[in-house]
């Protein structure tokens, strides 16, 4: 099995270096030519047999757009293309649209695994024809994780559907981080518990809340006990954004993902103009006290 790979950042290195592993022979372009096998997306597309299969691992948006509309070019009618970053599921029927002109297939699949995914797997869900996920399986077969097929891979329907559960799986994550972040933070700030990394590390055994996530948070504490090497400063990558912006559209409440991405937000202001608005409004009907800012640093006497 042959297969083109463009985008060798992190994600896509890494997936390059397993297929290899498992026998797939990966034909890899980036513009960094330090980690590219070939020059140009040309170059990559005539080293590969016919049917083709290209996998698009670059950002979302206009990089992912201009890739796939480079390739319709300079693929050909049988050929497939995966687009395995985090795009919109709904810019996913006009990347179909796109290459259907051409003859030539799509689909989507939303990839989780990060860093780790090169040792543990990637799981997979796709969205897109049944043959032409029939024609990648050894691909993704050797992608996922060991064991049964079904648990770490899923044909989750038409195109968009690969996308659309990567998202859902993104918002969850959302929510997840959230709750063990507040736990911790509960944890440290009660004189009871005086040994919080330890704490956390026993749940990782026989609880209910043991996971993957929460064994991370567990190695981040062994290397920093108390997180002093890092800001309470949180960026969101945009598929926690579509979660919320999806579940309004269909009036499903969320309000652990929607209180996580806000958290996000929240985390990122280093003095809140609302909690200022709200500071001057308890002040002006009810002459509570607030805390004047000060000339340079922001903070002052309390009157």
């Amino acid at each position: 099995m042959q297969l083109g790979l463009v985008g060798l950042g992190r994600m896509g290195f890494n997936m390059a270096e397993r297929l290899r592993a498992a026998g797939v022979e990966v034909v890899g372009f980036d513009r960094n030519p330090g980690v590219a096998d070939v020059g140009s997306l040309t170059e990559l597309v005539d080293a590969l047999a016919v049917p083709r299969a290209v996998w698009v691992m670059v950002p979302s948006g206009e990089p992912t757009q201009q890739t796939i509309g480079d390739l319709a070019t300079l693929l050909a009618e049988g050929d497939v293309v995966v687009d395995g970053g985090n795009s919109r599921y709904t810019d996913d029927q006009a990347h179909a649209a796109q290459l259907a002109e051409h003859g030539i297939g799509y689909l989507d699949c939303g990839v989780s695994g990060g860093v780790w995914g090169r040792e543990n797997g990637y799981g997979l869900m796709v969205g897109g024809q049944d043959r032409h996920v029939q024609a990648l399986l050894p691909v993704f077969d050797a992608l996922r994780p060991e064991g049964p097929r079904e648990e770490g891979f899923a044909h989750a329907g038409a195109v968009g559907a690969g996308h659309f559960a990567k998202m859902v799986h993104n918002g969850i994550e959302y929510g997840l981080m959230q709750a063990y972040a507040e736990g911790y933070e509960l944890l440290t700030a009660a004189d009871v518990v005086t040994d919080v990394p330890s704490v956390m590390q026993a749940w990782t055994r026989g609880t209910v809340v043991r996971s993957w996530l929460l064994d991370l948070l567990v190695l981040a504490l062994k290397e920093d006990p108390e997180l002093d090497g890092l800001r309470g400063y949180v960026e969101d990558s945009g598929e926690g954004r579509w979660t919320v912006e999806e579940a309004i559209g269909l009036s499903v409440p969320l309000p652990v993902i929607s209180a996580a991405l806000f958290a996000r937000f929240a985390s990122r202001q280093v003095d809140s103009p609302a909690m200022k608005a709200v500071a001057a409004l308890r002040n002006q009907f009810g002459g509570h006290a607030v805390h004047r800012a000060g000339p340079t640093s922001g903070s002052g006497e309390v009157t």
